[in-house]
């Protein structure tokens, strides 16, 4: 008979990730994203007691790397003992990032931790806090970093087990952004084999691609670089007695990634778009949930600016009076911009200039044929690139683009000629 429970499904939480690439951020940003892993650790600890859940299932990659530090390891440990005196067990499986022939240190974990060995998939009984038994939890650890095979294949359901919950590290479907570590496809997980609950780790995007069953990426718990943008944190999974599933995403991370768009359309000096930044920044950190912020700006749409804007040195001063204006404190949460990217255009009208009797005309027209047509574009670029392509320095600098000229030059490169001549035809 089945009884109601629930438990926390995380994954991915990467303890001690180096966050590379970010030397001339302040020191204070640095140090605040190097401890944000184990502050998404201790806040899921917190919520998991907070939440009175039953247990915790982690689906790999606890660590960032197969020599875990000492610091991280104490670390987990110590949360684990947190959650052992609530009575709440703990279900590991580890990863491609922390696989079981790693080094380590030489801990006794507490007796609510399970971690699951890398031979052949292992089950173990799943209990609420007050000792009925709740699921049967199925797992199986990667024992080394590169695990090719299916084995996904070999997970099988025992039949007294109230609800079933399997735990998975691996690349569902053949996700191109992830490595292709322990391939499977969604319909075998889903076809037949008798699970309740797909707990998966490895994708950092947190995804449900099923339900009843359940397939779910709970994603990681904290964002690590530019393209991890979002909230980030853990699922609460709650199961009633008829078997009927509920999923609660919660927020566990520290520091927020985002991406945003800012169109320069009504804006006509530099200083009226800096007043329009720093109000969104404003807007983006009330809505970080009291998180800080890692920001990523990109200018869009077309507009007077533009021209002022193609001007690295424009850009940079931007850069620099977006990220000095605004305070860094370890106290309150905080923004800062790390990028500045200019997608934008002349404020021309082109269907004004699609049917021009003029020089001006004629190259719109040439640049749309280009566009509609791929032999066409790519013949015209191959023989415009061809002197830079065959340079000693230059050819090998760009060599993998030469071959196939990606379409964004032409993009740009419209942008350019034709915003210069638009300007110069009409005393700009």
């Amino acid at each position: 008979m089945s009884v109601p429970f629930r438990f926390i499904h995380a994954a991915d939480l990467h303890l001690d990730s180096p966050f590379r690439g970010l030397a001339k951020a302040p020191d204070q940003v640095r140090e605040v994203l190097s401890e944000s892993t184990f502050a998404a650790l201790r806040q899921l600890t917190q919520t998991a007691i907070r939440k009175q859940v039953d247990f915790i299932v982690l689906a790999g990659d606890l660590f960032d790397e197969a020599d875990r530090s000492l610091r991280a390891q104490l670390m987990l440990v110590r949360e684990w003992q947190k959650l052992q005196e609530h009575g709440i067990s703990v279900y590991v499986i580890h990863g491609n990032h922390d696989p079981l022939n790693g080094e380590r240190a030489d801990l006794e974990l507490p007796a609510n931790v399970h971690i699951f060995g890398a031979d052949q998939m292992e089950y173990r009984p799943a209990y609420r806090t007050n000792g009925e038994l709740a699921a049967f939890v199925y797992g199986r650890s990667y024992g080394k970093r590169v695990v090719s095979e299916n084995i996904a294949a070999a997970y099988q359901i025992q039949q007294e087990a109230p609800f079933h919950i399997a735990l998975l590290h691996g690349n569902v479907d053949g996700d191109g952004t992830h490595d292709p570590y322990a391939p499977c496809s969604l319909g075998e997980l889903i076809g037949g084999k008798g699970f309740d609950y797909w707990a998966l780790g490895h994708i950092h995007k947190r995804r449900v691609l099923h339900e009843y069953p359940h397939v779910v990426y709970a994603g990681n718990t904290q964002g690590r670089n530019p393209r991890e943008v979002g909230a980030k944190g853990c699922y609460l999974v709650e199961v009633t007695a008829a078997r009927a599933v509920e999923l609660t995403f919660l927020p566990l991370d520290e520091v927020r990634w985002h991406e945003y768009d800012c169109s320069i359309s009504e804006l006509s000096t530099e200083q009226e778009l800096l007043q329009q930044l720093e109000g969104l920044l404003d807007t983006i950190l009330a809505e970080a949930e009291g998180r800080s912020v890692m920001l990523r700006l990109c200018l869009t749409g077309r507009g007077l600016l533009h021209q002022k804007l193609s001007e690295p040195a424009i850009v940079r001063t931007l850069l620099e009076q977006l990220q000095e204006g605004r305070a860094i404190s370890s106290a309150e949460p905080w923004i800062f911009v790390h990028g500045l990217e200019v997608n934008t255009g002349a404020a021309i009208n082109w269907e004004e200039l699609a049917v021009e009797d003029s020089f001006t005309g004629e190259l719109v027209r040439f640049s749309a044929a280009l566009t509609e047509d791929e032999k066409l574009w790519q013949d015209f670029a191959k023989n415009a690139v061809s002197p830079a392509a065959g340079h000693a320095k230059l050819g090998r600098l760009m060599f993998n683009q030469w071959d196939e000229p990606p379409e964004r030059w032409l993009e740009q490169a419209r942008e350019l000629t034709l915003g210069l001549l638009h300007d110069h035809e009409r005393g700009g």
